[in-house]
């Protein structure tokens, strides 16, 4: 199926998807994705963005994406950390 289907390389082998999709991506190597322009309904365009941290979560960080020509809020990210494996020491 050559015809224009869209194909994916996993590791040295390329595969495609069913129906062209994209093969699912694991929550871990999305985390280190960010946007670098989105589009602006203000701009009516595709808008570089400047990222802001929000909040400082327990578990992670909340980003907001804002247009770097009129200021607009596009999207927000969130940012997982892994959880820190404990050890708990009995005596």
């Amino acid at each position: 199926m050559r015809g224009g289907a869209p194909y994916h390389r996993r590791g040295q082998r390329l595969i495609q998807g069913p129906l062209g999709q994209k093969p699912p991506v694991s929550p871990r190597a999305e985390s280190g994705l960010s946007a670098s322009e989105l589009y602006c309904p203000s701009c009516k365009a595709a808008m570089p963005v400047r990222e802001r941290l929000l909040l400082v979560l327990p578990d992670g960080e909340l980003h907001e994406y804002l247009c770097v020509q009129c200021g607009s809020s596009l999207g927000q990210r969130t940012t997982r950390e892994e959880p820190k494996a404990r050890i708990l020491l009995t005596s």
